[in-house]
C-alpha cells in the first residue's frame, strides 16, 4: 500500500511538471518550426505556386484568429487550477519532432519593425501557426490585383505579426519569391470590422498588396489593415 501511495505521488509530480512545462514547450516548438521554413526557404528547398480563386478564405480568418487567441500563448494566470489545465493539455498533445511538412512560397520582410517570415500558400490554421499566409483566393504577389497576406500576432513580442500596428505610412514591405523581388509602400493603415471586405477590393491596374491580423491582440474584435501598392 506505501508503494502504491508513492508511486502515485510520484505519478502526480510528474503530471505537474509536464503541465507546467507545457506552454514554454510548445512556444519553443512553434518559434523552431517557423525558423526551420526560413532556412528551407533561404536554401531554395521548396516551391509552391499561387493561385486565384476568391474570398472566402478572408471570412475564415474570423476563425482562425479567434482560435489561435483562445489557445496559445498564454501566461501563468490562465491556469487558474490544475483541473483545468490537465483538461487543455488532454486536448492540445504535446509536439513531437515530427516535422511540419509546409511549402513556403515567399518570404515577407519589413525593415522598419525589424519583421522577416515565411509566406506559406493558404490561410488555415496549421500554417498561420507557423508563419504568414498567402489567402490563395487573391491575387498571385507581384501581380496586378490585390494580393493579401494574413497572420497572427501573438502575444510574444515579434512573433508573426505582433508589431504590425507600428508600421507608418511609406514604409516599405519587401516580398521575395523564387527568382524575384518586390517592394510595395505602405499607403494606408486601419482598423476595421471583421465583415469588411472591401480591404480585398483592387482595380485592373494596381499591384496592391493588404496585410491582415486581428486587433486588438488579446480578445481581438477588430482586424488591423495594412494597405501597400508596389510604384
Amino acid at each position: 500500500m506505501i508503494r502504491l501511495r508513492r508511486l502515485l505521488a510520484y505519478s502526480l509530480v510528474v503530471i505537474g511538471i509536464l503541465i507546467l512545462l507545457y506552454p514554454t514547450v510548445s512556444k519553443w516548438y512553434d518559434i523552431r518550426q517557423e525558423e526551420k521554413l526560413m532556412a528551407e526557404w533561404e536554401s531554395n528547398e521548396m516551391n509552391e505556386e499561387a493561385q486565384i480563386v476568391g474570398q472566402e478564405e478572408y471570412d475564415n480568418l474570423t476563425t482562425l484568429f479567434a482560435q489561435e487567441t483562445g489557445n496559445s500563448e498564454q501566461s501563468p494566470s490562465s491556469t487558474s487550477s490544475s483541473e483545468e489545465t490537465t483538461s487543455e493539455l488532454s486536448e492540445s498533445p504535446i509536439p513531437t519532432k515530427e516535422p511540419v511538412k509546409l511549402n513556403a512560397i515567399a518570404t515577407i520582410k519589413i525593415p522598419s519593425i525589424k519583421l522577416k517570415l515565411p509566406v506559406l500558400e493558404g490561410a488555415s490554421q496549421k500554417n498561420m501557426k507557423y508563419a504568414a499566409a498567402h489567402l490563395k483566393e487573391t491575387a498571385p504577389i507581384g501581380e496586378v490585383g490585390n494580393a493579401a497576406i494574413a497572420a497572427h500576432r501573438m502575444r510574444a513580442k515579434g512573433r508573426l505579426f505582433n508589431r504590425l500596428n507600428e508600421v507608418k505610412i511609406d514604409d516599405k514591405i519587401i516580398i521575395d519569391t523564387n527568382g524575384k523581388s518586390f517592394t510595395y509602400t505602405v499607403t494606408k493603415v486601419s482598423i476595421v470590422e471583421p465583415t469588411d471586405v472591401s480591404v480585398l477590393n483592387y482595380n485592373k491596374t494596381d499591384k496592391r498588396l493588404t496585410l491582415i491580423t486581428c486587433d486588438p491582440v488579446v480578445n481581438p474584435t477588430h482586424r488591423l489593415i495594412v494597405h501597400a501598392e508596389m510604384k
